[in-house]
């Protein structure tokens, strides 16, 4: 396998694991208390065996990325708390398209601690790590050179950064217009710091935030 080939797999490949067996559990009406440990697991050993060597844990500016994730996650539910609940409820967020804004998650898997702390885990550490290769990591640079390669990390195309921060708010459903505000921030964030450790961990804060905010509120509408 050359190494132009190896690359696109290392970048792309865990997100295609994580949102193909996602589409698959839909479909097929799975549990969740066995599809989503599977999913999270398939997604980290594609990781650990295919990616690990692109990916780069040490970030440029911790502290600054730290706050980045602190006021994304502000953003997230700052709509919410502000304007109400019905808020999420208009016919602009929750639609035949974008889905609704509720929440799935069964009673019983809500009061099972080792689901949550697998749930947990893979939003904070899976989840950045997959979603950062692939949009920013590889979609920014290859809607720029299709050899992706040869752009450098963090290299602003206006195209580039607007179809990708439209195309993360899309994966967000309901909540595509936080997911919008988070992709852009996201965004100008690599393009900033020219390092995607620092998008994974501004990433995983918000993550963690909100699974901090969803399992002690109650907030399970953002756990989608």
């Amino acid at each position: 396998m050359n190494e132009g080939r190896r690359a696109t797999l290392a970048y792309v490949l865990p997100f295609a694991t994580y949102a193909g067996l996602m589409a698959a559990e839909r479909a097929l009406g799975l549990a969740p208390e066995f599809a989503y440990p599977v999913r999270i697991l398939a997604a980290g050993i594609v990781l650990l065996v295919v990616s690990r060597p692109f990916i780069n844990l040490r970030p440029s500016f911790p502290l600054a990325s730290i706050g980045i994730g602190i006021a994304v996650f502000a953003i997230w539910i700052g709509p919410d708390l502000l304007l109400g609940p019905g808020y999420r409820h208009l016919a602009i967020f929750e639609n035949g398209i974008t889905g609704r804004g509720a929440a799935t998650l069964p009673d019983t898997l809500r009061q099972s601690v080792l689901f949550l702390a697998v749930r947990s885990f893979g939003s904070i550490v899976v989840v950045p790590l997959l979603e950062e290769l692939f949009w920013r990591g590889w979609m920014m640079r290859w809607i720029i050179n299709p050899d992706f390669q040869k752009v450098p990390l963090g290299q602003y195309g206006a195209a580039a950064f607007w179809i990708v921060a439209v195309l993360f708010a899309s994966e967000h459903g309901a909540y595509w217009d936080v997911g919008l505000a988070a992709g852009i921030l996201y965004n100008w964030w690599v393009v900033r710091t020219r390092n995607l450790a620092d998008c994974m961990l501004a990433h995983a804060v918000t993550n963690g935030l909100l699974a901090v905010w969803v399992i002690g509120r109650g907030q399970w509408q953002y756990w989608l």
